[in-house]
């Protein structure tokens, strides 16, 4: 038992730091035993675990060969019982999310892109969701690269989503924009995400003083959308599925990407939410949500050091 397990993590480990790549043809079994100073049947064992993982393809009178994507296979396997810790922003996917991973993502923070990335530095999380927006008009990369530079900084795609001015239905104040927020009541989030970040350069582009706003500041995209379901306040920015949970009428602002900001050494542990991302089940229960572009969930970038803009 011993020995079918050494097997395993030394080919997965081989697999997975690139020694051994899809389409390589492994030698035959019995010669493999007696590299391993095992038994045939062990080896063969093995390979079928792997196999069953997908690190490894089986065919009749073949030898075995590294599978098609056999690198996030073998950090799956070998981190199969790891948890990914997540800080960071607030969306109402990330439920949907730790649900499909069965106990394999624990949130353990949503208080924000800015103070999620720096839980990650802090090594308190393994990532970090976050939806910030750069001057230079491209989204996360060049924070999550600021943040944690001399860490290798990677970005693991979750979705595009869409935020939007969440207003009673029949909208009664007849809110069209950002320019109609002045003398509203408006629910804000609370000042480091991303969302008030947003709604912060949208009031100052429209020509107002993002300070004279009045209403309550609230943690989460579903309060927004309680607060104003409730009459608290008249108007909130939020995304587009809170609206539609609560039947609420949203007016379309823009588009954001939506990221996991973390280090190189978090990639391991992070195998099976890439792996989850990539399947077409998850994606369609996050798009039915509404305001969800999926297309690229579970990309991975590495980002350089080379770019001043930290585009990838």
């Amino acid at each position: 038992m011993t020995r079918y397990r050494e097997i395993c993590t030394d080919l997965a480990h081989q697999i997975g730091a690139g020694t051994l790549h899809p389409g390589d043809e492994l030698p035959g079994v019995r010669e493999l035993a007696q590299q391993w100073h095992t038994t045939a049947s062990t080896v063969s064992r093995a390979q079928r675990r792997l196999a069953d993982a997908g690190v490894l393809e089986l065919a009749d009178r073949r030898r075995a060969r590294v599978a098609p994507g056999a690198a996030l296979a073998a950090r799956r396997f070998l981190h199969e019982d790891s948890v990914f810790t997540l800080a960071g922003s607030d969306d109402p996917a990330l439920d949907l999310l730790a649900g499909a991973l069965h106990g394999k993502l624990r949130i353990v923070a949503r208080e924000g892109s800015v103070a999620g990335l720096g839980a990650v530095r802090q090594g308190h999380a393994d990532g970090a969701a976050i939806h910030l927006l750069h001057h230079t008009g491209v989204y996360n990369a060049p924070f999550a690269l600021g943040m944690l530079r001399g860490l290798e900084p990677h970005m693991i795609h979750l979705w595009r989503r869409e935020q939007g001015l969440i207003v009673p239905p029949g909208n009664p104040h007849r809110i069209t924009g950002v320019a109609d927020l002045a003398e509203r009541r408006v629910s804000t989030r609370r000042p480091g995400t991303g969302t008030r970040i947003l709604l912060d350069r949208l009031l100052l582009a429209a020509g107002h003083d993002p300070d004279s706003l009045r209403g309550p500041q609230v943690g989460t995209h579903l309060e927004v959308g309680l607060a104003v379901a409730t009459g608290t306040v008249d108007v909130g920015l939020g995304v587009r599925a809170a609206a539609t949970d609560l039947d609420l009428e949203f007016i379309p602002l823009t588009w954001e990407d939506f990221d996991i900001g973390l280090v190189r050494n978090a990639l391991d542990p992070a195998a099976h939410l890439i792996d989850a991302l990539r399947t077409r089940t998850l994606r369609d229960r996050i798009s039915a949500l509404g305001g969800y572009d999926t297309s690229r969930s579970g990309d991975v970038t590495k980002l350089s050091d080379t770019d001043p803009s930290g585009a990838p």
